[in-house]
């Protein structure tokens, strides 16, 4: 804790820098008084490089580490994404306890929170000449107008929306939200307004603790004519990176606002506080064609390394390589295309030559896919619903894992039972096992393999009693069969009245075209199991139908 600030500082402590550092945007912002330096200091870079004259102010502040107070000096300098080193002089000071396998320090016998620089990311050697790319500072000018600028188009004869009520604010929230006006009228991305349509704004909490601000632009997005652009399927960006052995991740530093609102649309963007009316001048949070506009200018600027060696969803770049040799090729490649289009990368989102890389909720290896770690603490953590949108919440959620569920609608039928129209809210025996089923099956953390096509797939299918269930596998260097996803889909009105052998016919015709971007192009034979033998005729005059005749044409 520092004197006069009331939240506790993110701080590294590092025993390769000499001095005691403190970011100057930290300074600024927490209005800490600084002392001009009568000769600037010049820094030596972590690549040996001399920065002259680049300390010019130095601070004193009253550091509480664990109950112990430190009057600490540090030297004030733009240090990106950190608000605070201690170097060797507070080390060699407070003399404290460092467990350097674990990289844990305590004092006085106390672990300290914080952790010496644990998985703290840097900047690899590699790519230091793209030290600019990192820049926070670089992003707080105003973007340059694209060709992919924000329009905001209503719909013909539509009516604007109201005035909107100004949102109540905790005490903390206010004080954000004035440091945020401040900081972006300074940087020219927002100005005042007198739009008639100002939209309310609030926080929401993110990963670090800190606040978004988000504006409600609901009404707004209502008679807004809605972008087209499609946004890219998660199983098909997961799908090219099958063949990877090494991966990289970068995260644009505040995606949407490197994109300017066109010019006229400002007014569709004011939002309303109690400090007045303020309009974008970048494209903000919350606007409904805000991830189509950011999608098809990051599609465009990386054509010729989609699915080649990037792969990118709005704000998020995973760059991948079948040969580790290859890796630092194909970051330099992307590190350059941001450069040339003045796009940045927020370094404490950043990861770089890893074996295991989250991206898009999903852990990704070489050897398969499965369920992030956080999603499933979340699923075990949540509480039985009391109320149909906390079914319909819980559904949403777990349903994005579903290709790693087997029978996963047959287990949620009763939930889904909950949640149709004109159904009483009753929470049975029936509901809490099936809940408590899906739970199970989320712990046993499944993985699911990537698809080879150079080897065999194999199919089962299984029509249960209200839905059709489905596994596609290979076999692993181990000779056992590993899944590469399963399918669960609930019977129509129609299909709950075909006999069994037409639903065991329904479930390998619907599981060959849910997984066709997997078999239409393999030349090896595709072994097909189901457990009734009357499908080896159902091509028999006797039985074929016009039914039979659609699905064998499909």
């Amino acid at each position: 804790m520092v004197k006069g600030i009331m939240d506790p500082i993110p701080t590294l402590v590092n025993s390769g820098s000499s001095k005691n550092f403190l970011d100057i945007n930290f300074a600024q912002n927490n209005k800490i008084l600084l002392i001009p330096l009568v000769n600037p200091r010049t820094v030596i870079a972590i690549d040996g490089k001399e920065l002259p004259n680049k300390i010019k102010n130095k601070a004193t502040l009253e550091v509480e580490i664990e109950g112990w107070t430190f009057d600490i000096t540090f030297f004030v300098m733009d240090l990106g994404d950190t608000d605070m080193i201690l170097g060797l002089d507070w080390l060699q000071e407070a003399d404290p306890d460092i467990n350097w396998k674990t990289l844990e320090i305590s004092w006085k016998g106390r672990p300290i929170t914080a952790k010496a620089g644990k998985d703290l990311p840097t900047i690899p050697e590699e790519f230091m000449e793209f030290i600019d790319v990192f820049s926070e500072e670089l992003f707080k000018k105003l973007p340059e107008h694209r060709s992919f600028n924000c329009n905001i188009d209503f719909e013909e004869g539509s009516d604007l929306p109201k005035p909107a009520k100004v949102y109540p604010l905790s005490p903390i929230e206010s004080r954000t939200i004035k440091e945020f006006i401040d900081q972006e009228l300074a940087d020219g991305k927002i100005r005042p307004s007198k739009s008639p349509i100002a939209s309310p704004c609030f926080f929401v909490k993110k990963k670090d603790g800190s606040l978004r601000l988000v504006t409600d632009y609901r009404k707004i997005n209502n008679i807004t004519i809605p972008d087209q652009f499609p946004m890219p399927l998660q199983v098909e960006l997961v799908d090219q990176v099958k063949n990877a052995k090494i991966y990289s991740k970068l995260d644009l530093r505040w995606g949407f606002n490197n994109i300017h609102i066109k010019e006229g649309d400002e007014w569709k963007t004011a939002f309303r506080t109690a400090y007045g009316i303020y309009q974008y001048l970048v494209m903000p949070f919350g606007l409904k064609n805000a991830p189509a506009v950011l999608q098809r200018m990051m599609n465009n600027i990386f054509r010729n390394l989609l699915g080649v060696t990037v792969v990118v969803y709005m704000d998020d770049i995973l760059i991948f390589s079948e040969k580790e040799e290859d890796q630092a090729k194909h970051v330099e490649e992307v590190l350059k295309i941001l450069r040339e289009n003045n796009l940045y990368a927020k370094l404490s989102k950043c990861e770089f030559f890893v074996k295991r890389v989250i991206f898009l909720g999903l852990v990704i290896t070489p050897e398969g896919i499965s369920m992030e770690e956080e999603k499933i603490k979340a699923i075990m953590e949540w509480g039985a619903p009391k109320k149909i949108k906390e079914v319909q919440a819980f559904l949403g959620f777990v349903n994005f894992y579903r290709r790693f569920i087997a029978k996963f609608s047959k287990i949620a039928r009763p939930l889904h039972d909950l949640t149709k129209k004109d159904t009483r809210f009753e929470w049975n025996q029936e509901c809490q096992q099936a809940f408590e089923e899906i739970k199970k099956r989320v712990s046993q953390d499944p993985v699911l393999i990537h698809p080879d096509p150079d080897k065999p797939f194999i199919l089962e299918t299984d029509a249960l009693g209200i839905a059709i269930g489905a596994i596609l596998s290979q076999r692993g260097e181990d000779g056992y069969l590993h899944p590469i996803a399963y399918l669960s889909k609930s019977y129509n009105d129609a299909q709950r009245n075909y006999d069994t052998a037409n639903k065991e016919l329904l479930a390998i015709v619907e599981s060959l075209k849910h997984w066709r971007i997997y078999l239409e192009g393999t030349i090896l034979p595709v072994t097909v199991f189901t457990d009734h033998r009357n499908l080896e005729r159902w091509k028999n005059a006797e039985t074929f139908n016009r039914r039979h005749a659609r699905w064998h044409m499909e």
